[in-house]
C-alpha cells in the first residue's frame, strides 16, 4: 500500500466470510490509472486463503465501497494467480470507471479512442 499510484478508497473496516468469521481490511485501493479495466486490491491484516471466491467475503467489501459512494453491480473475484494471503483481487466491471475516475483514476485507453 502507501505507493505513489495508488488510489485508496477506504480505510479499515470489518468483512464477514460465509461461515461467519469477520477479517479485519486494512484498505481498499486501485491503482491511478490503467487501461479500462480496473481490479480493485482489499488489503487484510491476516491471512485469507481460501476465501478469495468467497461470496460473503466479496459483498462486504461491495457494501463497504458503496459507504463511499459506488452505485454501480457488484465485484467478483479476480483472477486467481494475483490472489496472495493478504490480498484480494476484485475484478471491477465497466460501471466501476465513472466512481475510479471520481476519486481520480485516468483510463489510459481514451487516449487512443477514435473521435
Amino acid at each position: 500500500m502507501n505507493k505513489d499510484t495508488d488510489i485508496q478508497l477506504s480505510g479499515p473496516f470489518k468483512a464477514t466470510d460465509g461461515s461467519g468469521r469477520a477479517h479485519d481490511a486494512k484498505a481498499i485501493r486501485i491503482f491511478d490509472e490503467g487501461y479500462g479495466a480496473i481490479d480493485v486490491y482489499v488489503d487484510f491484516s491476516a491471512s485469507i486463503s481460501g476465501l478469495h471466491k468467497d461470496k460473503s467475503l466479496i459483498d462486504a467489501v461491495v457494501a463497504q465501497l458503496r459507504t463511499v459512494g459506488y452505485k454501480g453491480p457488484a465485484l467478483t473475484a479476480g483472477d486467481s494467480v494475483l490472489q496472495e494471503s493478504k490480498l484480494l483481487v476484485l475484478e471491477a466491471p465497466d460501471e466501476f470507471n465513472t466512481f475510479a475516475a471520481g476519486k481520480g483514476w485516468k483510463d489510459l485507453a481514451e487516449e487512443f479512442d477514435d473521435e
